[in-house]
């Protein structure tokens, strides 16, 4: 007889995202995404770091200061990052990931040719950057879907030694 508690797609891509998110080093925000086609293969995945060949231990991590000397100025988002890093075009997939998109995020989502957005978090959605990113994304017609996050699955990441 086969198993009946099996993750349905939508929470098995996100719980895809969260475990990305562990790769994060952002001491406040972790976050992972996931870019997936329209026939649930795995695209491209990626996680809020700085870029490659940055040494994330000389550039800050720090949210608040003068703009050169917080994380805004140089962290990758994890959306961006997956599309840098596809192998393919991502044109018609689906990106899975754990917090809503900025509005930087969003133009790149937007001409990469994704065509929705499944995303758990919503916390900054009072913000002017998360209200840019909804009006473009829905002008573009990018379907946005809010799905909790789920998963009964417990992970457990231990350090290799």
């Amino acid at each position: 007889m086969k198993c009946k508690n099996v993750l349905d797609w939508d929470s098995y891509f996100m719980a895809l995202a969260h475990l990305s998110a562990e790769r994060s080093k952002d001491p406040n925000t972790n976050v992972g995404a996931v870019i997936v086609d329209e026939m649930n293969r795995i695209v491209s995945i990626g996680y809020n770091g700085m870029p490659r060949n940055c040494n994330d231990d000389e550039f800050p991590w720090e949210r608040e200061g003068g703009f050169l000397t917080t994380k805004y100025a140089y962290v990758v988002h994890a959306e961006l990052n997956a599309i840098l890093n596809s192998p393919r075009p991502v044109n018609g997939c689906t990106i899975y990931v754990s917090l809503f998109p900025c509005n930087e995020c969003a133009k790149a989502i937007i001409q990469s040719g994704i065509k929705k957005i499944v995303y758990e978090s919503d916390k900054y959605a009072e913000t002017d950057g998360v209200k840019a990113s909804k009006k473009m994304l829905l002008a573009a017609g990018v379907e946005l879907i809010q799905a909790p996050f789920t998963c009964d699955v417990k992970v457990t990441i231990t350090e290799r030694k």
